[in-house]
C-alpha cells in the first residue's frame, strides 16, 4: 500500500504488491479449483460438437485448438515487441511511421507501483487474483445474453482477455474472436503468472496521444518515470485507457481528473489505500507538463490526417457503420460515445498491427500547400499564451479524378511541442456564402432553373441584409451569384428548395455536423449551428465539378495487413447526388464569380477555375472554394477565438497554391451544359429529359429535371431527392467494408455498447 504522499522506490512497491498477491492466493486457492472444475464442465459443453451462434456453426474445438497454439508459441517477448505500421505517400515513400512506445519503454512488474497496478484492478477485474484468466459468471450472463440477440452484446472481459485480445486477435465483434478470447485467455493463465499477465497488460494498454503503457504515459504527461508519481498522478493516468477519447487529459482534461476521482474512491473503500491517502490525493491538483523525456514527437497536418484517415477505415473494415444523421441530441451522443471507442481501439490497432497504409498525399502539392497559406499569413505574427499563432489557416485539396485528398494543411508553420490542432478537418467554422452553391443554387438549377432565371433582389421582413446594403430589384441568377446576394439566396431557400430538402444535399455528401439545422432558413448563408470542415467543403465542391459525384475526402487508397492481404481499398465509393447538367450549369455561374464578381483575382495565369467565396459578420471567417478541371481546393482562414480580420487572404492563398500546382499542366477548359429555360413547355422539357436521360441512363439517379408549375416541380424535386437519399446512405454505409465483417446496423451496435460498455 502506497503511503500518503504517494512517493516510495520500486522496490518497496515490488514487495507490498508482491504480498498482497501472495496472500490472495492462499484465500482464493480453493476457490480457484472449484472454478476450474466449473469452467472445465461449462467447456466441455459447448465443445461438444460445436454451437451455434446465430445463422452458423462455429467449431469451438478448432478454436480452442488455434488458441492453444497461440499461447504455446508465445513468449514474454511476444509482449514486449510491437509491429509498425507504415503509412507512404502517393509515390511509394514513406510518409510516417505508427510504432507502438511500449518498444522503448517497456518496464518490469517489480518497478510498476503498486496503487496504478491496484487501479487496474479494482476498475477493470476485481476478481483478477482468483480467476482463472475468465469470469465464469460474468461468461454465463452474457452467453445468455448474446444468445437472445443472435450476436455479441456483452463482453465480459477479464485483464487476461484484454491482453489475449490486444496481443493475438483482431477487434472484429463476432462469436469467433470472443470464443478464442476466452481460451486463450485460459491458456495464457497457466502458462504465465498473475504478475507477469499484469505487467503485459500495464506495458500493452493505450493512454491516448500515442502513449503505449505505463511507464510512457508517465515520461509522456508528466515528463518522469512512472516509479516517480504520486498516487493522485497514478490515478490520473490510470483513468485513461478506459477511453483514451473521452479522457484525454490535453484536450479534455475535467473527465480524466473526475475519473480520477472515481478510481481513488473505489481505492479506498476496497482497502487498497486509506482515507488519509484518498483525501491528500484527491485534494493534489494535478499538472499535465509532459516537461521531461518525449515519447511521440508533434505531428504535421498531413501525418495527423492519414493516421485518422486509415483509423477510420479501420472502423468501417471492422463493422462500425458512420452516420452523420440524428433525430435528437441524445441519439447524437450515444453514436458519438460508440464512436469514440471504435476509434479509440482501432487506432490502437493501427499501431501496434503492422499494417501498410497507402496514401494518396502528394508531396509536392503539401508543400505548395503549406508555402501559401505561411506566405500569405505572414504579416500576422501574434501568438497566444501557449506560443501559436492566433491568426490561422486551414486547406484541403482534392484531386478531381480520383476523389482524393492530395494536400491538407491544419495550421501555419510552427516548432512546437505537444498537441496540434489539424484545422482542416478538425475545426468546424461558418462557410459564409460559400455554401449557397451546394445547398441553395444546384439544388435551385435541379426543379429546372437555369443562369438565366430572373430572380428579385429585395428587402425580406426578418431576413437578412445584403452585404453591400442594396437591393436591385430583378436580375438574373448568375448576377445574384456573382454579386453573392444573401436576400435572392435566402428566399430560394425558404420558398423552392426548403430546409429539409437543403440538409439533405449537405448530410450526402457527408458533412458530419449539420444535422440539427434541418429547419433553419439561416443555412442558406452559411449560419450553422457548429460550422462546417475544408475537408468537407472540398469534398462537396469536388461533387460539383465531377457532374454530381460524391466521393467521400480521404487520403487512404489501401490499406494490407501483415501479410500483404488488402483489407480496405477505398476505389469504389462515388454516390450521385447532383445531376449532371445542373453542376454543369452552377460551373458556369462558379466562373463568372471569378471573372467578374466577388473571386475577382482568385485565378492563377496557368489555370481556368471557378469558385465562391464566403465570409460571415466581421469578417470573423473566411472561405474561398473552388476548382480547375484537375484539383478542387476549400480554404479557411481566421481566428480559433472568432474575431475581425483585418484582411481576408482565402483568395490570394487559393491563387497561389493554384498556380504551384498547375505547373506543366494544359489550361482546360470546362464542361459546357446542356441549357433548359423555365419558359419551355411541357413538351419541350419533357423531350430534352428523356433525351439527358437516355444519354446518362447509368449515371443518373438523382432529380430529374420536370419543368411544368413550381409546385409540380418543388414535388417532383423532394420525392426524387428523397429517393437519392435513401440510395446515397445505402451505399455509404456499405462503402469501404467487407460484408462479412458487419454486425448489424447502428442501432444494433448502439444496444450493444448500451448493455455492456466493455464490449471492445
Amino acid at each position: 500500500m502506497a503511503n500518503s504522499s504517494g512517493s516510495r522506490s520500486s522496490q518497496n512497491g515490488a514487495s507490498q504488491v508482491k504480498n498482497s498477491v501472495r496472500r490472495k492466493s492462499k484465500k482464493s486457492r480453493k476457490r480457484k479449483i472449484i472454478k476450474r472444475t466449473i469452467l472445465i464442465i461449462l467447456l466441455i459443453v459447448l465443445v461438444g460438437a460445436g454451437i451455434y451462434v446465430g445463422p452458423k456453426l462455429v467449431n469451438v474445438m478448432q478454436l480452442a485448438k488455434d488458441a492453444k497454439s497461440m499461447a504455446d508459441e508465445s513468449t514474454v517477448d511476444t509482449f514486449k515487441d510491437g509491429k509498425t505500421t507504415v503509412i507512404y505517400d502517393k509515390n511509394g515513400d514513406q510518409l510516417c511511421t505508427m510504432k507502438a512506445s511500449k518498444d522503448m519503454y517497456y518496464i518490469d512488474f517489480d518497478n510498476i507501483p503498486s496503487v496504478l497496478a491496484d487501479s487496474f484492478v479494482v476498475m477493470e477485474d476485481r476478481d483478477f487474483y482468483n480467476h482463472s484468466g475468465i469470469d465464469i459468471k460474468a461468461i454465463i450472463r452474457a452467453i445468455i445474453a448474446n444468445r437472445k440477440s443472435d450476436t455479441i452484446v456483452q463482453g465480459a472481459s477479464t485483464i487476461t482477455q484484454q491482453v489475449a485480445k490486444n496481443v493475438f486477435l483482431s477487434q472484429e465483434v463476432t462469436w469467433e474472436r470472443k470464443i478464442k478470447e476466452i481460451f486463450l485467455a485460459w491458456e495464457l493463465e497457466k502458462m504465465y503468472s498473475k504478475e507477469q499477465i499484469l505487467e503485459f497488460y500495464l506495458n500493452n494498454i493505450y493512454f491516448s496521444n500515442g502513449y503505449y503503457g505505463v511507464e510512457a504515459a508517465a515520461k509522456g504527461y508528466f515528463g518522469k518515470s512512472v516509479s516517480e508519481l504520486s498516487v493522485s498522478e497514478q490515478a490520473f493516468i490510470a483513468a485513461i485507457p478506459n477511453n483514451p477519447t473521452k479522457y484525454n487529459p490535453l484536450t479534455n482534461y475535467d473527465a480524466t481528473l473526475s475519473r480520477r476521482n472515481l478510481i481513488l474512491k473505489e481505492l479506498r473503500d476496497a482497502d487498497y489505500i486509506d482515507s488519509m491517502t484518498y483525501n491528500t490525493a484527491v485534494e493534489e491538483d494535478i499538472v499535465v507538463t509532459g516537461s521531461g523525456e518525449k515519447v511521440s514527437t508533434k505531428n504535421n497536418s498531413v501525418e495527423t490526417y492519414a493516421r485518422h484517415c486509415a483509423t477510420e477505415e479501420l472502423m468501417k473494415y471492422y463493422g462500425f457503420v458512420m452516420r452523420n444523421n440524428f433525430d435528437s441530441e441524445d441519439e447524437y451522443n450515444e453514436y458519438e460515445d460508440l464512436y469514440q471507442k471504435y476509434y479509440s481501439s482501432c487506432q490502437q490497432m493501427l499501431i501496434n498491427g503492422g499494417y501498410t497504409v497507402y496514401t494518396s498525399i502528394d508531396p509536392d502539392a503539401q508543400e505548395a500547400l503549406q508555402n501559401s497559406i505561411d506566405k500569405n499569413l505572414a504579416g500576422y505574427t501574434t501568438v497566444g499564451d501557449d506560443g501559436v499563432y492566433e491568426f490561422q489557416g486551414a486547406a484541403t485539396c482534392i484531386d478531381n479524378s480520383t476523389g482524393n485528398v492530395v494536400a491538407i494543411v491544419g495550421s501555419r508553420s510552427q516548432e512546437l511541442d505537444g498537441y496540434t490542432l489539424n484545422r482542416a478537418y478538425q475545426s468546424y467554422r461558418q462557410p459564409g456564402s460559400s455554401i449557397k452553391p451546394i445547398v441553395v443554387y444546384t439544388p435551385y438549377l435541379q426543379q429546372g432553373n437555369t443562369p438565366d432565371t430572373i430572380v428579385t433582389d429585395e428587402k425580406i421582413d426578418g431576413g437578412p441584409n445584403n452585404a453591400d446594403g442594396s437591393y436591385a430589384g430583378q436580375m438574373t441568377l448568375r448576377t445574384a451569384v456573382m454579386k453573392s446576394k444573401n436576400t435572392v439566396a435566402w428566399k430560394i431557400y425558404r420558398d423552392d428548395i426548403t430546409p429539409k430538402i437543403g440538409i439533405g444535399f449537405l448530410l450526402n455528401m457527408g458533412f458530419h455536423r449539420v444535422w440539427m439545422d434541418k429547419s433553419t432558413n439561416a443555412v442558406a448563408l452559411g449560419g450553422f449551428t457548429y460550422g462546417v470542415s475544408t475537408e468537407e467543403m472540398a469534398g462537396a465542391y469536388a461533387t460539383i465539378i465531377n457532374d454530381g459525384m460524391y466521393r467521400q475526402p480521404t487520403c487512404v487508397t489501401k490499406i494490407t495487413n501483415t501479410s500483404g492481404r488488402a483489407i480496405v481499398d477505398t476505389s469504389d465509393r462515388e454516390v450521385r447526388v447532383y445531376d449532371t447538367n445542373s453542376c454543369r450549369m452552377m460551373t458556369d455561374m462558379l466562373r463568372s464569380v471569378v471573372t467578374g464578381g466577388t473571386g475577382v483575382g482568385a485565378e492563377p495565369s496557368n489555370a481556368i477555375v471557378a469558385g465562391k467565396t464566403g465570409t460571415t459578420n466581421g469578417n470573423k471567417d473566411a472561405y474561398f472554394c473552388g476548382y480547375s478541371q484537375y484539383y478542387t481546393m476549400a480554404v479557411w482562414t481566421g481566428y480559433d477565438y472568432p474575431k475581425t480580420q483585418n484582411s481576408v487572404k482565402t483568395i490570394s492563398i487559393f491563387r497561389d497554391f493554384m498556380e504551384a500546382v498547375h505547373k506543366g499542366k494544359e489550361k482546360v477548359e470546362f464542361k459546357t451544359a446542356s441549357r433548359v429555360t423555365t419558359k419551355q413547355t411541357e413538351t419541350e422539357t419533357q423531350s430534352q429529359t428523356q433525351e439527358e436521360t437516355k444519354a446518362t441512363e447509368e449515371e443518373t439517379t438523382t432529380t430529374q429535371v420536370q419543368a411544368t408549375t413550381q409546385s409540380q416541380t418543388q414535388k417532383t424535386t423532394a420525392a426524387n431527392t428523397a429517393s437519392s437519399s435513401a440510395k446515397a446512405t445505402e451505399k455509404r454505409t456499405q462503402a469501404g467494408t467487407d460484408a462479412t465483417k458487419r454486425t448489424g446496423e447502428w442501432m444494433h451496435l448502439h444496444r450493444r455498447i448500451k448493455r455492456h460498455s466493455n464490449m471492445m
